[in-house]
């Protein structure tokens, strides 16, 4: 099943990962907030923990890309979403967190529009029981549609959940995204 009901373990998972990477770069300049959908209590969700991490000062980047290289995550650019570097981890399988815990890993600098977007959508999913409830019906809609298949349900999400998201970014007050 690609779609999980929402798992308590998943804010430790979080937890842990987050240890790791703060206990990895060296910066204190830095946030690691947890978003997208295991981020929100009740929500259904692909068992994968999404991770950005934070930074205000434009040299912080070098310090925070030094430190994940050391845990084996390389740069893979920001896969066509400006302001949400992707970092990905090259499968060593001998770290007893980050190779347990499967995770996606982003890092945006604080004035990014991306950031604000996942920020303000997990948010206001947290505090809205109706519009979690939607959102959850529209993932198992798009996990139907595609059989199950990971690949496919991340393309189709990216356009069947737009439309949802940006009326949840306008109810939110931020219409300036």
């Amino acid at each position: 099943m690609l779609l999980m009901k929402y798992q308590e373990s998943w804010v430790n998972d979080f937890n842990e990962l987050k240890q790791v990477l703060d206990n990895s770069i060296l910066t204190k300049d830095i946030i690691i907030e947890h978003i997208g959908s295991t981020s929100i209590k009740n929500l259904a969700a692909k068992p994968i923990i999404d991770i950005d991490i934070i930074y205000r000062k434009p040299e912080t980047f070098n310090e925070i890309l030094m430190g994940l290289e050391r845990l084996g995550y390389y740069h893979n650019g920001n896969q066509g979403i400006p302001g949400r570097e992707v970092f990905k981890r090259h499968e060593s399988g001998n770290h007893i967190i980050l190779d347990k815990i499967t995770h996606h890993l982003y890092v945006c600098q604080s004035n990014s529009n991306e950031l604000k977007r996942h920020l303000i959508f997990r948010d206001y999913l947290r505090e809205n029981e109706m519009e979690r409830v939607q959102y959850e019906k529209l993932k198992y809609k798009i996990a139907e549609k595609t059989r199950q298949d990971r690949k496919e349900y991340a393309k189709l999400k990216e356009v069947m959940a737009k439309e949802f998201i940006e009326s949840i970014i306008k109810k939110s007050n931020h219409t300036s995204l």
